[in-house]
């Protein structure tokens, strides 16, 4: 007996009869402010880190009553001013041979113009756990070349951040404040060492509603309230750390922000007549932008967000999707990596097999981006999906161990597409493969592990194009013979 058809999994809402597909009523601050905790992953801080400090910094904006204009601007900032955090974090691993995540929450919590207190931090997570030599040699180096690679550190954060901005849709005074986010008063931040006034009055701002927020959040207020004081003037502008300390720290607004557990808060201090409706051409930009941030956290999957997405649109239109499918398609496998922004770059960039520990770590990611994208209503529908590029028809896939058509079909499209991707790339621990290599390994599993439907439409779309564009010329760490660590490192 034949099967039965395979339902459509296109949201109500959407109209797939072509490319004008639009859904109203989705604010640019709920996709957004939902995104941020993805980016809180990335630099190892609590949950809501964003959406905390964006409340904190419109506190300030009010207090300082700034124009609407910029009001707007600033509250898009704060949400998004660590657009540029995962283009640094595999350097980091690398320099300190320590987990990236620590490494970043621990160093927003130091005054690190201070030569005493960085070279403590220095000295408490270089090579954490290593012999006493290989601690020595990393910290030479460090200390030897360290300013000059913070500077670059940082400037590759900061452009990164504000490129990213402007490709989602922000406005310039929004980028320039990212851009600017960890220059200080006096002249000694980064990257440009900006002072005073030449700083953007929104990224001085940002600068202070940051690490009040980590302090608060560690420590509480009257902990925060010391540090902009012992700061001011030297990392924060004076007027505002007077704008902060005016606030009683019995003030209700800091209890209220600590029992900020949704995004509610937000449509209250967003600007109202500066309210903005995303529509698809919005947010298709905002899950391109955000793939650059996926694909920036590590330098062997640069562009492996892009090439699935490619891979599984390219699979879709052979098997005669709808073009409103396609785009959902595409959305799913442009942020279906989203939760790795949480996984270490020592795990990542790994150029030996995983330990039953780290893989444990690994396999975390994909709940991950199930619990972000279902913080953002448009891109609710597609979480399951997109978190779900990990499993297998045989039910031995993760993290929900999902058997057969309990997998939506593009949650199987976009684990064929994520296969194939991760072959034709180098990883650290093997080099690319080429495109009639992957086919076959891939065919040994179609059926059984993988959609047989997905892999015989890829492979079509592969021998028609040979699929050329998709395979990386990046040498990779360590060359193996054996494949089978493919499907458990692949992507």
């Amino acid at each position: 007996m034949a099967p039965p058809p395979e339902p459509s999994h296109t949201p109500a809402q959407f109209d797939i009869a072509g490319d004008s597909t639009r859904r109203e009523g989705t604010r640019l601050s709920e996709v957004l402010a939902g995104l941020s905790y993805a980016l809180d992953l990335t630099e190892g801080q609590r949950p809501g880190h964003a959406v905390r400090t964006c409340l904190i910094g419109m506190r300030l904006g009010k207090m300082l009553r700034l124009s609407p204009p910029d009001q707007s601007a600033l509250f898009y900032a704060l949400l998004m001013k660590d657009l540029g955090c995962s283009s640094n974090a595999a350097r980091f691993a690398a320099l300190f041979g320590s987990h990236d995540q620590d490494l970043k929450a621990q160093i927003k919590e130091i005054d690190w113009t201070r030569a005493l207190d960085a070279f403590r931090y220095v000295l408490r997570n270089v090579a954490p756990g290593q012999r006493l030599l290989t601690r020595t040699w990393r910290l030479l180096a460090l200390m030897s070349h360290g300013h000059s690679e913070a500077r670059d550190i940082v400037r590759t954060r900061c452009e990164r951040g504000a490129d990213i901005a402007r490709l989602i849709g922000l406005d310039a005074a929004t980028s320039d404040a990212i851009r600017s986010l960890d220059e200080h008063w006096d002249g000694q931040g980064q990257p440009y060492a900006r002072r005073g006034h030449d700083i953007p009055r929104l990224a001085r701002i940002l600068n202070l509603a940051q690490t009040v927020e980590v302090y608060v959040s560690s420590y509480g207020v009257l902990t925060a309230y010391d540090m902009a004081a012992a700061r001011r003037g030297s990392w924060f502008e004076p007027a505002l750390v007077d704008a902060l300390l005016s606030i009683p720290p019995t003030d209700q607004f800091w209890t209220n922000l600590a029992t900020s557990g949704d995004l509610r808060a937000l449509t209250a201090i967003e600007p109202p007549d500066r309210v903005v409706v995303a529509d698809d051409e919005q947010i298709d930009s905002i899950a391109e932008g955000f793939a650059r941030v996926i694909d920036a956290k590590s330098p062997w999957t640069y562009r492996h967000s892009t090439g699935v997405a490619a891979i599984a649109v390219s699979i879709g239109t052979h098997m005669g999707w709808s073009a409103g499918e396609l785009r959902l398609l595409r959305r799913a496998a442009l942020l279906h990596d989203l939760g790795k922004l949480g996984v270490s770059n020592l795990i990542l960039d790994k150029p030996a097999r995983l330990s039953p520990e780290e893989f444990a770590v690994m396999r975390q990611h994909t709940l991950h981006t199930a619990g972000i994208l279902q913080r953002v209503s448009c891109f609710r529908d597609l979480a399951d999906d997109a978190a779900g590029h990990h499993e297998r028809l045989d039910g031995r896939g993760y993290h929900r161990g999902l058997v057969g058509r309990q997998i939506g079909r593009h949650a199987r499209v976009l684990a064929v597409a994520d296969i194939c991707d991760a072959l034709l790339a180098s990883r650290p621990y093997r080099a690319g493969l080429p495109p009639e290599r992957v086919l076959d390994v891939m065919r040994r599993e179609a059926g059984g592990v993988i959609w047989a439907e997905a892999f015989l439409a890829l492979e079509a779309v592969m021998n028609q194009a040979a699929a050329a564009e998709h395979a990386s010329d990046a040498p990779a760490a360590i060359q193996v013979a054996a494949l089978a660590e493919d499907y458990n490192q692949a992507a």
